[in-house]
């Protein structure tokens, strides 16, 4: 019987996933976006990334800080946050900050590493008829 192993499993990974929420309330409290938005990102959390973006935002020379955050993402954050974006961007609410994010991805990367993200051009399919 492998039911009390997997009950176990289950209520570790819970732990877990509680631990990061907190770890992640925590750096948003103290201001410290990139890692926030690097584990908002880990957790696959769209919304919670928007927030952090909204946030980042709201401070004084909010572009500017939002530039730096996402320029120093890695790549495969960098195509996470591509996806997410275009789905805010169907939102009127979010569309701002969408375009804040692509804005800063198309001006800080090259069109050929740009080819290279994965789902780029269901993504630019996408974002064409919003933007």
């Amino acid at each position: 019987d492998v039911t009390e192993i997997e009950e176990k499993e289950a209520q570790a990974k819970q732990e877990e996933q509680i631990i990061k929420e907190q770890e992640l309330s925590n750096l948003l409290h103290e201001k410290r976006y990139l890692k926030a938005l690097g584990l908002a990102i880990s957790l696959d959390r769209p919304h919670t990334v928007l927030t952090v973006v909204k946030a980042i935002l709201k401070e004084p020379e909010g572009r500017r800080h939002l530039e730096e955050n996402i320029v120093r993402l890695r790549k495969d954050q960098k195509e996470a946050v591509l996806a997410f974006l275009v789905t805010w961007n169907t939102n009127s609410r979010n569309c701002h900050e969408a375009q804040a994010v692509m804005e800063t991805l198309l001006k800080h990367e090259a069109p050929d590493n740009l080819l290279q993200f994965s789902g780029i051009k269901s993504a630019v399919e996408s974002l064409l008829p919003y933007t």
